[in-house]
């Protein structure tokens, strides 16, 4: 069964996130899961295909990027949803862990609901925009590993790795089961490096 929007809220109100020192060398960034709801009422959040071009070409992601001078993490992962998507106008649940990739980035992961939007991609940065409904996340065999990796099975050819994999597996143990998990410690795979 799928939490109340309530409890989604006070489960990520009750954990403790870490936050990553920004050392030499690294970058900031920050996504968003933005929980909103279909024609029916549905909950869903929404992964996007990358474009065919530029950083992390083709890869399933999260709506997000590398914040701007000055900016914090909230407000950088909003500003990318709506850039990437046209999502705007959302109300923050809470924040996951901070996932420090092997190319260098420091990714602040902000749940956020977003209503019954309809979200549209922007074509220069986004090939697709996929919803997968909340109730995915808490599916037999997801997560799942293979190879000693991580592995998301989200849908029809959608199997999502780490950096966005791990991201989405804390987001369904904390924010939708209300349990701990830390996934730091979570390889990926070297075609996410880029």
């Amino acid at each position: 069964m799928i939490p109340s929007r309530e409890t989604i809220t006070a489960n990520l109100a009750a954990f403790a996130r870490v936050e990553a020192p920004l050392s030499e060398g690294l970058r900031r960034a920050a996504v968003t899961v933005c929980i909103l709801l279909d024609s029916g009422g549905v909950p869903y959040t929404m992964l996007i295909r990358r474009a065919p071009r530029g950083r992390n070409a083709g890869q399933w992601a999260l709506p997000g990027g590398r914040l701007d001078e000055g900016e914090g993490a909230v407000e950088g992962a909003l500003r990318e949803l709506a850039e990437e998507t046209g999502v705007s106008g959302v109300t923050v649940a809470g924040l996951l862990d901070d996932f420090v990739t092997d190319s260098g980035f420091v990714i602040t992961p902000v749940v956020a609901f977003g209503g019954t939007q309809t979200p549209r991609r922007d074509p220069r940065e986004v090939a697709s925009i996929h919803p997968v409904p909340l109730d995915r996340f808490l599916a037999p065999g997801v997560p799942r590993w293979k190879g000693g990796l991580l592995q998301m099975p989200l849908g029809h050819s959608i199997v999502v790795h780490a950096p966005t994999g791990a991201i989405l597996w804390q987001f369904a143990e904390v924010a939708l089961r209300g349990r701990e998990l830390r996934v730091s410690d979570v390889t990926q795979p070297h075609w996410t490096r880029t």
